[in-house]
């Protein structure tokens, strides 16, 4: 469903804020924080957070945006959490949903707290699964039930809810991953400051796991050193917190290993650190190539694949749900699945054809102005304001004289 973007000028209804939250490190704890800064900016308002602790994140400091936190093993805390978000001055709760962040089996805990609050309600589903199970089809239906609208960062997450879980479209709104409002800029400056002058840089970046395909990229790279040895693949972001829990640094010591059998210590590089804005954005200035070498055919989104777009990055990726949709018309290059040689075929034609590449990085540009954050606040904003208006309308309606 599209929506009107709200004007600046025009205040929205007061918004509560439900997901995990920096310095919590994962991928929906930083695009939490960035719709709410965003909406916050473009509307110079101040929002609260409700933040949600995994086991062991109870003793984390959050700021003053936060006001409550969920800890996500402690079932009574859910149907306690939706009395205080009754309790709050809000008008509108927005959930930032991925099924792990919640206890029970698939995360069927946050039924607990949804199904009880009374206020209108709004959940992004950052995972849409094409054959869920049935417990997974139960929770996601539920989920879709109570809640007043439903976000999707894809149109293909939109068609598998329609289709698959039977959602009313009516409910379903899409709203891009948003993007850095940026200026398109050579990469001459930002190489410059990583002594990166000279040199074609492919980069890959976010939390590592070991879905990410990354030793695929490093098989890669040496075909593409044999070409053209001025080449430096950086690999960008530490280990995923939850996988450092389970498995140490395993994958990370995989790829260090890979690196040095393929003689390639001097052209990648793992910088291993959690990025803040500013160096991620000059990373990717520096960027001639990215790479989401993922294998996950079903991923309906990928925050960094999006990132690389606004930038204007020339984007090589395997053809999972997210990348088809979103590097169609010339957007960037798919290659097959865990397929090396074509991975290298496809990053040498671009670093060896510039009009190509500047063209591929040309529409990326354009193609993500849509995307950027203060678009995505103000699409954000005419949702809440749909669903708050619906609600007092209905309530209206029930005590007007016959």
């Amino acid at each position: 469903m599209l929506l009107r973007s709200l004007p600046s000028a025009e205040l929205p209804p007061r918004v509560l804020f439900l997901g995990s939250f920096p310095p919590r490190e994962c991928g929906i704890a930083t695009f939490t924080r960035d719709v709410v800064e965003s909406f916050d900016r473009e509307y110079g308002t101040q929002s609260d957070v409700v933040a949600v602790d995994e086991p062991g994140g109870e003793s984390r400091a959050y700021g003053d945006r936060v006001v409550a936190r969920l800890p996500q093993d402690e079932r009574s805390a859910y149907p306690r959490l939706a009395r205080a978000i009754d309790a709050h001055p809000s008008d509108v709760l927005d959930v930032q949903h991925e099924y792990g962040l919640f206890g029970g089996t698939e995360g069927a805990w946050f039924l607990d707290c949804i199904e009880a609050v009374r206020k209108p309600v709004v959940v992004s589903l950052h995972t849409v699964l094409p054959e869920p199970t049935p417990k997974h089809d139960e929770v996601v239906r539920r989920i879709c039930e109570r809640a007043d609208a439903v976000v999707v960062l894809s149109r293909t997450g939109a068609g598998l809810l329609q289709n698959v879980y039977n959602v009313d479209p009516l409910k379903v709104h899409v709203i891009h991953h948003g993007v850095p409002d940026v200026p398109f800029a050579s990469t001459a400056a930002a190489k410059a400051r990583f002594g990166l002058s000279g040199r074609s840089v492919v980069s890959t970046f976010g939390l590592i796991s070991r879905g990410k395909g990354l030793e695929v990229a490093i098989e890669a790279m040496r075909t593409i050193v044999a070409r053209r040895p001025d080449t430096t693949y950086l690999i960008l972001g530490q280990t995923h917190p939850g996988v450092r829990r389970h498995e140490g640094e395993s994958y990370r010591e995989e790829l260090t290993a890979a690196i040095a059998s393929n003689g390639l210590e001097r052209n990648v590089a793992l910088v291993d650190r959690y990025l803040d804005f500013d160096e991620l954005i000059a990373y990717l200035g520096a960027t001639d190539v990215y790479l989401t070498p993922y294998h996950n055919p079903v991923q309906i989104v990928s925050g960094t694949l999006a990132y690389a777009i606004g930038l204007g990055k020339a984007v090589v990726s395997t053809p999972y749900l997210y990348a088809m949709e979103l590097l169609g018309g010339g957007h960037g290059s798919l290659v097959p699945f865990k397929n090396p040689p074509a991975l290298a075929a496809a990053v040498l034609g671009l670093l060896e054809d510039d009009w190509a590449r500047h063209s591929m990085e040309r529409r990326a540009y354009r193609f993500g102005r849509q995307m950027t954050w203060p678009n995505v606040a103000r699409e954000h904003a005419a949702l809440f304001g749909m669903v708050a208006s619906r609600r007092i309308f209905a309530a209206a309606s029930l005590v007007r004289p016959a």
